[in-house]
């Protein structure tokens, strides 16, 4: 099976061949954690790992990297704010943002580097900027120069003035050109700083990602991927710092950009008061419901997030946990692959709502399938396509049970009291209460589903 993604520098779909197919290297900017992380935030973590296991099934070793920007100004802004050492909010959101995302089904990654821990080799890198003529200090900054690098640009496709607007610079006295950014900044004695040649300071975000993609994953890597407003300024600095730095080596081969979230057709803000967090999120819906509506759209295209597509996404695992119900009894084919037509799918530039619609033909061949190898094979096949995509990892039954703590309806124990209720008042004739135990239920938005021998249920 042949992967092609979409190339951000080329604005293309090319066919992915990897540097060293023995070693095939991932790099995604990760959360800067100083707060709870939105459902924008969600959406390139759940892309991108499923980029990962697909990469996983075509080739034999693949190292993914995710860094944690554990310094950065929002930080110190909220440590200051809280009279706390900036590690103190680090620590806390860092543990938030890994624990939402392992609900909605993201796996941690081979790496997560640490902005705080690689000081040392951004100094390194900096000095040999500054050696190579690509960088220069000034009033206890340093800065990249930007004019020495002619392909800047390239990335984003923007002409100098428009990436001096894009980027909003801070036209400093002491910049040698307005498009100039920083690399390391001065530190005052209120604030975190780490020594230097050009004294106590911090560094510049863009710095960051370059340093640890190099010494975790190398001077060249075969994917770079985050969301579209991470072109520029953010990753056209990386390609500059990283191609001086390595002497005009590639930095990046395939460049993966996921599109935005919007919150009923709007764009999430503060301001309007649409910022919808992860961490609230899970208390109105399964995690892999929301899982499954970050997916519901093509990845490189803007998202609508609505209540209303949540719940057409937990209606949809409802049919699909439905099947594997109808093949309870049947063991799947330890043999069986994914469907051809969902891998084929997933790999054209991760297309999931058509990988969706595989997995949904599959279901239906579960539900009118008769011969058990047949069942089998079906089952095979639902299973492991679902879990390149992260879903169907729960048992059925543990699924249609839900969440007892959910607040949202009666707990499992109850509804199977009213369901044997039932079943007592029905073997005794007693149709008019078995009915009103039916409806109860229902009005508690619990369905029965009475088969041979016995009664499934599902809420919604």
């Amino acid at each position: 099976m042949t992967l092609h993604l979409y190339n951000t520098l080329s604005r293309a779909k090319e066919e992915f061949v990897p540097v060293d197919p023995d070693r095939v290297t991932m790099y995604v900017c990760g959360p800067t954690v100083y707060s709870y992380a939105h459902i924008g935030n969600a959406r390139p973590a759940v892309v991108f790992d499923v980029l990962v296991r697909l990469l996983r099934h075509l080739w034999p070793n693949v190292v993914y990297a995710r860094n944690i920007t554990d310094i950065d100004d929002k930080i110190n802004a909220a440590a200051q704010e809280q009279g706390v050492d900036i590690g103190v909010i680090t620590d806390k959101f860092e543990k938030i943002y890994l624990d939402d995302m392992a609900s909605i089904g993201v796996t941690a990654p081979d790496i997560d580097p640490h902005a705080t821990d690689h000081i040392p080799e951004m100094i390194a890198m900096m000095e040999q900027l500054i050696a190579s003529g690509h960088a220069y200090a000034a009033e206890g900054h340093v800065l990249f120069d930007v004019p020495s690098f002619p392909g800047y640009g390239g990335l984003s496709r923007r002409d100098q003035d428009e990436l001096l607007a894009g980027a909003r610079v801070d036209v400093a006295p002491y910049k040698k050109d307005p498009s100039d950014f920083v690399l390391w900044k001065p530190s005052t004695p209120d604030l975190p700083g780490w020594d230097s040649p050009w004294g106590r300071g911090r560094p510049g975000w863009h710095l960051e990602c370059s340093c640890m993609i190099e010494k975790h994953l190398g001077r060249t890597i075969d994917i770079h991927g985050g969301g579209i407003d991470l072109v520029f300024p953010h990753h056209e600095n990386e390609i500059a710092q990283s191609t001086c730095a390595h002497g005009g080596d590639t930095f990046v081969r395939y460049w993966l950009h996921n599109g935005f979230v919007n919150v009923d057709r709007e764009k999430m803000s503060k301001s309007i008061g649409n910022v919808l967090l992860v961490h609230e999120l899970l208390k109105q819906a399964p995690g892999e419901a929301i899982r499954l509506a970050l997916l519901s759209a093509h990845y490189r295209q803007p998202l609508d997030w609505t209540d209303e597509g949540l719940e057409r996404a937990t209606k949809m695992l409802d049919r699909l946990y439905g099947a594997l119900r109808t093949l309870a009894d049947i063991d799947a084919d330890p043999a069986a692959e994914p469907d051809p037509a969902f891998l084929q799918a997933l790999s054209d530039d991760l297309n999931t709502p058509q990988a969706l619609a595989a997995l949904f033909d599959l279901a239906r061949q579960a539900n009118t399938a008769s011969a058990p190898a047949d069942k089998a094979r079906i089952k095979g096949a639902l299973l492991k396509s679902a879990a390149l995509m992260g879903l169907l990892s729960e048992d059925p039954e543990a699924w249609f049970a839900g969440s007892a703590d959910a607040g949202d309806g009666p707990d499992a124990a109850e509804i199977e009291r009213l369901i044997k209720a039932r079943k007592d008042a029905r073997a005794a004739k007693d149709f008019a209460e078995a009915d009103r135990i039916r409806d109860e239920l229902a009005a508690q938005g619990i369905t029965l589903e009475d088969g041979a021998g016995s009664t499934k249920w599902r809420r919604g």
